[in-house]
């Protein structure tokens, strides 16, 4: 099978397969991933058949980068701050989600060569 492109990019779109393994790599069901992303359950549905009433269906590319966002771990997005999918193991009772570091920013070496 080949991967279709996106007509404008040229980049290949997310099948319905990929959709699928996406979701299960999470252990989602598939109303979790609906809740996730903001959807019916029915789009999900469509999304991981291909099709809806026998017209294709193409999953967005607003889904697609929720989709990865989700599987990075990052949950929402207030144009600011990411919030994480949860606070990490130590966080104290009181710690906000939205305090904690994007996946990007904790991986990033730190700067050791500030001035004192």
């Amino acid at each position: 099978m080949t991967k279709k492109a996106d007509e404008r990019t040229g980049f290949a779109v997310m099948t319905p397969e990929h959709f699928r393994q996406w979701r299960k790599s999470l252990g989602l069901k598939q109303k979790d991933a609906a809740d996730r992303l903001g959807l019916k359950k029915r789009m999900i549905q469509y999304y991981e058949k291909g099709d809806r009433d026998g017209r294709p269906v193409e999953i967005p590319k607003s889904v697609r980068l929720a989709c990865y966002a989700i599987s990075k771990g990052i949950d929402d997005f207030n144009g600011e701050t990411s919030l994480a999918e949860a606070p990490g193991p130590d966080a104290g009772p009181n710690a906000d989600p939205g305090d904690a570091a994007s996946p990007a920013e904790a991986d990033a070496p730190a700067n050791d060569d500030r001035a004192p």
